[in-house]
């Protein structure tokens, strides 16, 4: 009987997680599974070993604060996945936390197969990634069709198992006609770490009320996660626009549906934005010392993957010191006035993604039972 050790640090993570568990059920029935995870991966049999939201920090300065609980989780983790009899670690994404716990695990036992979902972005910044990723990764799972053979060179093994938002299910007639309206809807959508909620507040706070003044109809939507909903609540109680916030995943289909346009954080949202036709600005602001890094490393002219899978540059981006109001609502303007570029991107991301094909979570299933 094959037994799993997954961990999976953030709500992007425990989607990949989740499905890729739905996939391993149908095809090896009886699987067993532990690690770490988020409500999907519980709600598919993982019993998490601590909340997976302590996971979820990004950026260097960040982290700094955390850094000693996290050292211990990555030690908690690791000898959990030792003592487990696990046939192979999984770990999906988050690679600071989870390529420490690999390192960890592979320096006790080599013969564990280790396999990473999510193949590190070495075509956009720090290249040398993908050669330290293959001291302790054995496998790969990429979910962009360009990124096999970045993996494939350095030593690891590699399959393009698609995009997972190729697969989600989109809203129903009758969940986009509740947020039928007069006026624009804006979906805002700050990020899911807490971090990133707290600095992009304020930034979408102004761009709203500059929307509002030019449009007092405007609606706005934020559909959000478990592990920062009361934090939204806390930090939009006084925009001029009071958002809807949405938890439940059916309003959530029905939100990206029906908007008219997005303000979202820069990350695999935009995915989701493009598979339900919904054209965005991206917007995103850090501490200054991890732009400044990230600047000196960057090898791509834009972080938004609608740009990047489409060769395109349609989508609109506002990063680090260019994240200021008054450019983003212009953007913002300009996006509801004509959407047509942006819509013709999003229908070719999602067909180079997968889409109309076999579901990503039982490509990547298949994949790993290969591979063991």
């Amino acid at each position: 009987m094959t037994r799993l050790f997954l961990i999976a640090g953030e709500p992007s993570g425990d989607r990949l997680g989740a499905a890729l568990m739905a996939g391993l059920k149908t095809l090896s029935p009886g699987v067993i599974f532990e690690g770490i995870g988020g409500p999907l991966m519980q709600a598919e049999g993982l019993t998490s070993l601590f909340p997976m939201e302590e996971l979820s920090v990004m950026g260097i300065a960040e982290i700094l604060p955390k850094y000693f609980p996290l050292k211990r989780r990555i030690r908690e983790a690791a000898q959990s996945a030792l003592a487990s009899g696990a046939d192979a670690l999984i770990t999906i994404d988050s690679p600071d936390f989870c390529l420490r716990v690999a390192k960890i695990v592979k320096a006790t036992r080599p013969d564990l197969r280790t396999i990473h979902y999510v193949a590190p972005s070495v075509w956009a910044w720090r290249p040398g990634r993908a050669a330290r990723m293959a001291r302790v990764i054995d496998h790969v799972l990429a979910l962009l069709p360009f990124e096999p053979p970045y993996m494939t060179a350095v030593g690891m093994t590699c399959d393009f198992v698609g995009h997972p938002v190729v697969a989600e299910a989109l809203a129903s007639d009758a969940e986009r006609a509740a947020y039928k309206g007069k006026g624009p809807l804006l979906l805002a959508l700050p990020g899911s770490r807490r971090s990133e909620v707290s600095r992009l507040a304020p930034v979408f706070a102004e761009v709203i009320a500059r929307l509002h003044a030019r449009h007092p109809d405007l609606r706005v939507a934020l559909p959000t996660v478990r592990g920062v909903a009361g934090l939204i609540r806390e930090l939009t109680g006084a925009w001029a626009v009071r958002p809807e916030i949405i938890e439940d995943p059916a309003l959530k289909r029905g939100a990206f549906a029906a908007a008219d346009v997005a303000l979202a954080a820069s990350g695999t949202v935009s995915l989701e934005l493009a598979a339900n036709g919904c054209p965005m600005v991206i917007a995103y602001d850090m501490h200054w010392f991890s732009w400044w890094l990230m600047q000196r490393a960057a090898l791509i002219d834009t972080v938004t993957l609608v740009n990047l899978v489409s060769e395109t540059r349609v989508v609109p981006e506002f990063l680090g010191p260019a994240c200021k109001p008054a450019s983003i609502a212009v953007a913002v303007e300009a996006v509801l006035a004509d959407p047509s570029a942006q819509k013709a991107a999003m229908a070719l991301t999602m067909e180079r993604l997968g889409q109309g094909g076999e579901a990503p979570g039982l490509r990547a299933a298949r994949s790993v039972l290969d591979h063991l």
